[in-house]
């Protein structure tokens, strides 16, 4: 099978390589140039560039660069801008692989004439009855199948991913054994097109939108203090806010960039029964009835009800912050990904007892 593989400079990327040229087919690898500004970490970096040709030499496979920038800018980049400056979370890694990865280069690899389309990820493709589905990789602890949630049968169909049945220790071993510069290299955990050395988040936000002080107030509308920047604030959010001093702790429940207000409420104020969604996908056909819900890339994936575009839980959880992913599984295994969508509606809204 003639595959492109997908090389970030990393480890996980690296050894899947490996494993497939070890398996006999025919493979090149590319490393994707997504931002033209300043990065000094994640995927975006020179030095991850230079990491990926150096082991597709060692591996003696062709190497390319996509120069995929401006596809970046308006997909990911422009949009998550946006969605704090509207007050909302949003999550660039999984909007980078649903525009990026599993869209712009998948339909690249098969332009180029390639069978598949293969990525570094800790994920499982797996055959149920006569579809594709995607399901947890064997390392619990480093499962991503939560940030590639989107892959419906179309995408599923090209797309092989080799170190899914792997524990993490094993491809550094495999990595190590294979003399590969990546062996030891320490996973990425930043957005990669902001740069920490260089101020952060503050300092990206600040130079395309702004930031802007706000209120903050407790549920009853009494206000507490105030905030620098509204904008860098996220549900759930405890420290770094002027909340009026010592006492109870208080979470920020609801964020209005419109008016430019906080609320900030105790603990039981930050519990919601059910989360409104928009921008469904789905693996296969839509589901209605019990899944298992999981809203962070590591998080418990608890017990629930899909019903059109809400999901109920089956015991009050924590709020979920308008523009994160929510991602559903089967029920009761919770190991195949079923589909997923995101979060919408100030926390107000989405739970009507106001609780």
């Amino acid at each position: 099978m003639k595959i492109l593989v997908a090389m970030s400079g990393g480890v996980d990327s690296s050894v899947a390589a490996a494993i497939l040229l070890e398996q006999g087919h025919d493979i090149a690898g590319v490393t994707l140039r997504l931002w033209g500004g300043e990065s000094d970490s994640g995927c975006c970096s020179v030095a991850d560039v230079d990491d990926a040709r150096r082991v597709a030499q060692q591996l003696g496979i062709e190497h390319w660069v996509f120069n995929f920038a401006e596809d970046f800018d308006a997909k990911v980049v422009e949009p998550y801008v946006d969605a704090h400056a509207a007050g909302q979370t949003p999550n660039p890694c999984i909007e980078c692989n649903r525009h990026i990865k599993f869209d712009r280069l998948l339909r690249r690899s098969g332009q180029l004439g390639f069978d598949a389309l293969a990525t570094g990820h800790h994920v499982r493709r797996v055959r149920v009855g006569s579809r594709w589905a995607l399901a947890r990789a064997v390392d619990t602890a480093k499962d991503q199948s939560y940030v590639v949630h989107m892959l419906d049968q179309a995408a599923l169909a090209r797309c092989v991913f080799p170190i899914g049945e792997m524990a993490k220790s094993t491809v550094r071993e495999r990595a190590a054994a294979l003399g590969l510069r990546t062996a030891d290299k320490p996973d990425s955990q930043d957005v990669c097109f902001i740069a920490a050395k260089g101020g952060g988040r503050r300092t990206f936000l600040g130079s395309r939108i702004g930031l802007h002080p706000g209120r903050v107030v407790d549920t009853s509308g009494q206000t507490l203090g105030t905030v620098d920047a509204i904008e860098l604030v996220t549900i759930g959010q405890r420290r770094g806010l002027d909340a009026g001093g010592v006492g109870e702790r208080r979470f920020v429940v609801d964020i209005d960039a419109v008016s430019a207000t906080i609320t900030m409420g105790n603990a039981s104020d930050m519990l919601m029964e059910s989360v409104d969604l928009k921008g469904l996908v789905w693996a296969s056909a839509p589901v209605l009835g019990p899944v298992r819900v999981q809203s962070s890339a590591h998080g418990l994936a608890v017990r629930g009800r899909i019903d059109d575009s809400r999901v109920t839980f089956d015991e009050p959880q924590r709020r979920i912050a308008s523009g994160q992913s929510v991602v559903f599984y089967d029920d009761p295994s919770g190991q195949i990904v079923l589909g997923g969508g995101l979060a919408t509606g100030s926390p107000a809204e989405l739970d009507p007892s106001g609780r």
